[in-house]
């Protein structure tokens, strides 16, 4: 048996994996226990944590290297996810260099949230700053903007077309 996502399973689900594979111990797992989002939905994260001693013949392989993002945004995401509790712990670490440094933009709500990255765009389009203070036009190609859940594009697309900044939405509907 393989499951995907074992950090949001539910007991229910734990129990029946559980009685399935109790005779050939034939279960592989890939789980996060750093990205359980689903206890609202049931998941109970204590699933993976006590894989290891619910399964203690099993082979346990951290996937610890990020071959998409640079050091600095994981050197980040190490620092913030280290304050999870409940959790087994790994270390997120990539060859693909430091890259720029990660900022933290402050916004009062959704609508200057998309006032400040629109600001963003804008300085770093018409060269005014790349961190180094070296001036460097930058192309409509270079930026992207990622969110988590489709609502929160509204805010954006209706600051970026304010702007008159071209834009396209992936995987979603504008």
């Amino acid at each position: 048996f393989l499951i995907d996502e074992y950090q949001d399973t539910n007991h229910a689900q734990y129990r029946f994996v559980r009685l399935l594979t109790m005779q050939r111990k034939n279960l592989c797992v890939v789980g996060d226990d750093d990205q359980s989002i689903y206890k609202f939905r049931g998941a109970d994260i204590t699933n993976i944590l006590n894989f290891e001693k619910d399964y203690p013949a099993a082979k346990v392989i951290k996937l610890e290297q990020n071959y998409r993002s640079f050091g600095n945004i994981l050197n980040t995401a190490n620092a913030l996810i280290s304050n999870n509790t409940n959790r087994l712990g790994k270390n997120l670490w990539t060859d693909a260099g430091e890259g720029e440094p990660v900022r933290v933009m402050d916004a009062d709500n959704e609508e200057h949230e998309a006032e400040r990255l629109v600001n963003r765009i804008q300085s770093l389009r018409g060269g005014n700053e790349t961190g180094e203070g070296v001036s460097q036009f930058r192309a409509w190609k270079d930026f992207a903007v990622l969110y988590r859940a489709n609502h929160q594009s509204r805010m954006l697309e209706k600051a970026l077309r304010k702007a008159a900044i071209p834009y396209k939405v992936s995987g979603g509907q504008s």
